[in-house]
């Protein structure tokens, strides 16, 4: 597993998504940040209870230049599904990111223990990079818990702007 460190940069990134457009990492020009979240997939609860949650602040980060990306190793079916019954409309949804592209991002990877879910699937992630593609901070988990929660992001992010506070955890 390959080991990211703050302010070096990230791995590419060139998802499609269910808006039928090619996202690049390297194309995004965020003001602040972009937020990348790794997603278990549409077989997760707790991802659409997350996702779901996200949707009902997306603009809180977008007022803050934080561009937001939600991915996951699900394919164009199960990804289009999930915008059909998950309440992501806001939301741009990746899919198709291969678990030999999970692990450059030193994500965990999980195989299947219920008929329900896919045979191999990305544990979830948020990451916040820099305009430069630098990584700023990253949560990885895993397990489908203990994620960063909304509210206190956002209250973090307006003091990492204000204060111009660096990233840590390089050494």
């Amino acid at each position: 597993m390959k080991n990211l460190k703050p302010r070096q940069e990230v791995p590419e990134l060139i998802v499609k998504t269910t808006k039928g457009l090619k996202w690049d990492l390297r194309d995004n020009q965020p003001e602040n940040f972009t937020m990348l979240i790794f997603y278990r997939g549409i077989h997760c609860p707790v991802c659409k209870k997350y996702l779901e949650e996200l949707n009902t602040k997306i603009e809180d980060f977008r007022d803050k230049g934080v561009n937001v990306i939600c991915v996951s190793s699900n394919n164009e079916e199960l990804a289009q599904k999930t915008v059909e019954e998950w309440d992501i409309d806001k939301l741009d949804i990746g899919y198709d990111f291969s678990i030999d592209e999970g692990r450059k991002w030193g994500l965990f990877i999980s195989e299947a223990i219920k008929d329900s879910e896919p045979e191999v699937f990305l544990e979830p992630a948020l990451f916040l990079i820099r305009p430069d593609n630098t990584l700023y901070s990253a949560s990885i988990q895993s397990m489908p818990f203990a994620r960063p929660k909304f509210d206190e992001l956002l209250r973090s992010i307006s003091f990492v702007i204000k204060e111009d506070y660096p990233a840590r955890g390089e050494a």
